[in-house]
């Protein structure tokens, strides 16, 4: 079979088992196999693909159509400008959660020229792969550190870190659920994407997630809202006076969030959208006076 040919197969395929990402998907494939590009891959069309090729195509494809998530069939999954490492253990990072990351990196950029000199601190709650603590970490003069409850999760996220150059973040083995008002001091920033989907809703999700994302890194309690009101409760303690704390949040939550964040004598509370216009990320401060 020609690429064209290939590419046209992958995606009848996948659609046929009721995934419209059909065609994206076999454009991923293939450059994972060839590591053309898709552009390249349309270029060459009528290039032949090799018959070991073709068996693992086909061995993907067959997995895919029981609706594994192609990230972990391939093994990695893109976040801003790197691949990470992914697998059951962890959460697969979501292109959303980028919002999340460059608002981060744009914020520790303007606090880093700021801090006279002192080293900026960050943390990373539920890292999971890491790419939240990675894209922290890629600011000059930021000390990053990151926690998660899961022992496998640390296992990747460590990896994902050593593999693309960030060796100095301090990863920890920690459970949000067991930490007090004086596990963390002076923060300059906390980032977070915790579980967020109410527990009964779990079952109704795509199979690509129901299935196969870990269930601790999707269960957000009764109304989903579990970890938010730890993070409610005890952050304003954990950050410095000029700190600040930026979540994820599901569809629908940004207005029970800020009610909740404004009961607890936050300040600055405003929830900022994703690339679709959708509220995603709570931005809030632990005090109106924001001094260094």
């Amino acid at each position: 079979m020609t690429v064209r040919e290939t590419l046209s197969w992958i995606t009848g395929t996948l659609h046929s088992a009721g995934l419209e990402s059909g065609e994206v998907e076999a454009g991923w494939m293939l450059w994972r196999l060839t590591g053309l590009s898709p552009v390249q891959l349309r270029l060459r069309g009528d290039q032949a693909v090799s018959p070991e090729h073709q068996r693992q195509v086909e061995a993907w494809v067959e997995r895919r159509g029981r609706r594994e998530p192609l990230q972990h069939i391939l093994g990695t999954a893109p976040f801003l400008e790197w691949e990470f490492e992914v697998s059951r253990d962890v959460l697969v990072p979501r292109p959303e959660t980028e919002v999340l990351a460059l608002k981060a990196q744009d914020w520790l950029r303007d606090r880093s020229g700021a801090a006279a000199g002192r080293p900026v601190t960050a943390l990373d709650i539920g890292t999971g792969s890491g790419c939240l603590a990675i894209a922290m970490a890629r600011i000059p003069g930021v000390a990053v550190s990151a926690i998660d409850v899961s022992e496998s999760a640390l296992r990747i996220a460590r990896s994902n870190a050593a593999r693309l150059g960030f060796a100095g973040i301090g990863f920890q083995h920690r459970d949000l659920r067991g930490v007090g008002p004086d596990d963390f001091r002076d923060l300059d920033l906390i980032v977070s994407n915790p579980p967020y989907i109410p527990s009964a809703e779990i079952d109704r999700l795509d199979p690509e997630v129901r299935d196969h994302d870990p269930r601790s890194a999707l269960d957000g309690g009764a109304d989903g809202l579990e970890f938010y009101r730890i993070l409610a409760r005890w952050g304003r303690r954990w950050l410095r006076a000029s700190g600040c704390l930026m979540l994820e949040f599901g569809d629908g939550q940004a207005p029970a969030l800020v009610d909740l964040f404004a009961e607890e004598g936050w300040r600055e509370i405003s929830a900022e959208k994703d690339l679709s216009g959708r509220e995603r990320v709570l931005i809030v401060h632990p005090s109106a006076a924001r001094a260094i």
